[in-house]
């Protein structure tokens, strides 16, 4: 069974299998896990199961892709405490409570602060596999997300601080004479650094660089032209 498996069994960081979906089972029931661990891998998911939250953050394995089953009431750390620390940690891997002990104002509390679902034991197998396919897709597109963002981080920092500036000002809808003028110099030298800054930027045109430009954070978005 699944809860008897060692940490080995865990996909190593940018190894063959660091890309595959896993599903992070957490519950101090031990018929729970087995019971959730058959029906996972029917369906050909990766299950991995801990009996509390200290389990699951020791063995490291929330940096792999895909969702998180937990159980509200744990030994030590509930449940709703651990989404409130991954939260707080910016780990926004979804997670899907699965408890015999929710009620109303619990379930508000768990899906304002993001969860993908809230269910009851015992629970439809249905219900459970639906929720599972939506926290997998989010999971796939907020890693999409954050790589894209990435590759954008890593190409702003090729511009010269003058490419950067002037594609900043590009993004606030200025145009080339504004910020020829701002900056005291030639509307073909603003020209130039806006086509190279584009260029090193793989972009084509001023609609993509908007798009790219928000992905960035805050601290490469805000700046001026120089």
């Amino acid at each position: 069974m699944l809860q008897q498996m060692s940490l080995q069994t865990l996909p190593e960081p940018g190894g063959a299998g660091a890309e595959q979906a896993v599903v992070l089972v957490v519950d101090d029931d031990n018929a729970v896990r087995e019971a959730l661990t058959e029906l996972l891998l029917s369906i050909g998911l990766v299950p991995i199961c801990f009996a509390s939250t200290r389990e699951l953050l020791d063995a490291g394995a929330l940096d792999q892709p895909g969702c998180l089953i937990l159980d509200v009431r744990l030994p030590g750390a509930s449940g709703l405490d651990l989404q409130h620390r991954l939260a707080a940690g910016g780990n926004s891997k979804p997670i899907i409570f699965l408890t015999g002990h929710g009620d109303v104002p619990m379930t508000v509390q768990a899906m304002k602060a993001g969860a993908v679902d809230f269910l009851m034991k015992p629970v439809r197998d249905q219900a459970l596999l639906d929720a599972i396919t939506v926290a997998l897709e989010r999971d796939r597109t907020q890693r999409a997300t954050a790589l894209v963002a990435r590759r954008n981080a890593e190409l702003i920092e090729t511009l010269t601080p003058r490419e950067r500036g002037v594609l900043a000002e590009v993004v606030r809808g200025r145009l080339n004479k504004q910020i020829a003028y701002d900056l005291g110099i030639s509307e073909v030298t603003v020209k130039l650094h806006r086509s190279n800054g584009l260029r090193k930027m793989r972009i084509a045109n001023v609609g993509a660089l908007i798009r790219a430009w928000e992905t960035l954070p805050a601290h490469l978005r805000n700046v001026g032209a120089q």
